[in-house]
This record gives C-alpha cells, sequence and structure tokens, in this order.
C-alpha cells in the first residue's frame, strides 16, 4: 500500500504561498471544485471525490496527530456521474460532505493544496508520496520538513484531524445551540 507524509495547516495567506511555489517552478494542474462524500467505515476514512480534475474513491488510514503524519492510502479512478455515489449511500451511508476549491501544484513527488474549504476556512496540505515505492519514509519526512520550512508553515497552524472531523464538529456544535 502506498504511504504519504503529510502535513495539514490552516494558512491565512495563500498568496504568499502560492508565489512561493511559482518561484521554484512548481507544477501548476488547476483548480480543482472538489465534493468529498465521506461515507461509514469500520477501519479508516473511505470518501469519493468528485471534482472537476480528480475523481477516485479513496480509503486511507491516518492517525490524527499534530505536525506530519503517514498516510496509508488506495485510491480507485471513478468516472463522473456515476451510480457509485448512490450505492454506497444506500449500502453504508454517508457521514458527511466536505466542498473545497482546491489548487493542485505538484514538484516531483510532492503534491501541494491549496485549500478554500466551505465552511471552514483556508489551508494548505503537503503530501510527500511514494506511489512508486522508491523512496523510504524518512526521505518522504525530510522532503515534507524542506517545504514546511519554505512555504514558511508555522506549527502552531497545523491541524491533527480532517476536513470531515471539523465539519461534523461543526455540525455538532450547530446542532447543540439550536437545541439550547
Amino acid at each position: 500500500m502506498p504511504i504519504n507524509i503529510e502535513i495539514k495547516a490552516r494558512c491565512s495567506n495563500l498568496n504568499k504561498v502560492r508565489d512561493i511555489l511559482k518561484s521554484q517552478n512548481a507544477d501548476f494542474k488547476g483548480i480543482d471544485h472538489q465534493k468529498d462524500t465521506y461515507f461509514n467505515s469500520n477501519k479508516g476514512r473511505l470518501k469519493l471525490r468528485e471534482g472537476n480534475i480528480e475523481n477516485n474513491l479513496i480509503h486511507y488510514e491516518r492517525e490524527n496527530t499534530q505536525g506530519s503524519k503517514e498516510s496509508k492510502f488506495t485510491l480507485y479512478k471513478t468516472e463522473v456521474d456515476s451510480s457509485l455515489k448512490t450505492i454506497l449511500e444506500n449500502a453504508i451511508g454517508n457521514k458527511c460532505i466536505v466542498e473545497k476549491d482546491r489548487e493542485i501544484f505538484f514538484i516531483d513527488n510532492v503534491k501541494f493544496h491549496l485549500d478554500t474549504v466551505k465552511n471552514l476556512g483556508t489551508f494548505i496540505e503537503i503530501e510527500a508520496s511514494n506511489k512508486d515505492n522508491k523512496l523510504s519514509k524518512d526521505s518522504l519526512q525530510e522532503q515534507c520538513n524542506i517545504y514546511i520550512k519554505l512555504l514558511q508553515v508555522n506549527p502552531k497552524d497545523f491541524i491533527s484531524n480532517s476536513y470531515s472531523d471539523m465539519i461534523q464538529q461543526n455540525n455538532l456544535f450547530s446542532q447543540i445551540l439550536i437545541e439550547e
């Protein structure tokens, strides 16, 4: 199973990060409007990503820890407007939906996301990946650390959980306020 070493952090200045990535000749893939539907899962997380660039069913396991973390994942390329979402909703039910605009950049095997997430704010993600199994976990960690420093990501802005966890917490908080 491929792994990523990744970080997610709040980012109040996407323009600054974008400029740094461009100065490093990062390969800009475009802006993807993504709708991630998270499904109930006995192990890890299962989501269907629907976008204009990326469309995948993704299962991943990742600890909710501060800073960089290992993520083990499996991707299945999906077709736009397939019946897969309906099948999964009927079979196992969904937990929540995360909607975002994602700017996607690459430098070699490292992927950068500049995310504007509906109802949550703006974030940066750095994913150093060994999809072809040529790099060690330590090498991936080193790459991640280099880009954290280069992009001036402040460790106090690191986020430990997923967007889906944050959306669910917001929904729970909103429900509590309504009930009071």
